[in-house]
């Protein structure tokens, strides 16, 4: 059996917060770490349209993260002034 691996690396303010934002969605198939300023997610199956479907899915979840982290920043930065 064929196993198909996708590796999808994003760049971050706040890598730690991004990749900690997206840990509870990933599925067994999916490794996410931070490294260096960089989220780097690795998807791994054996059918093509899963791993597509499952990047799919991942890239909806780090637009929502990013989101997410950037907006703790910014009220984090309102409160300390």
């Amino acid at each position: 059996m064929m196993q198909i691996e996708g590796t999808i690396t994003t760049v971050h303010e706040n890598a730690r917060c991004v990749s900690a934002a997206l840990a509870p969605d990933n599925l067994r198939s999916m490794e996410t770490k931070a490294e260096e300023g960089r989220v780097i997610t690795t998807i791994t199956g054996t059918q093509l349209r899963s791993v597509i479907a499952s990047m799919d899915d991942y890239l909806m979840n780090l637009a929502i993260a990013e989101d997410a982290c950037s907006a703790a920043k910014k009220q984090r930065t309102t409160q300390n002034r």
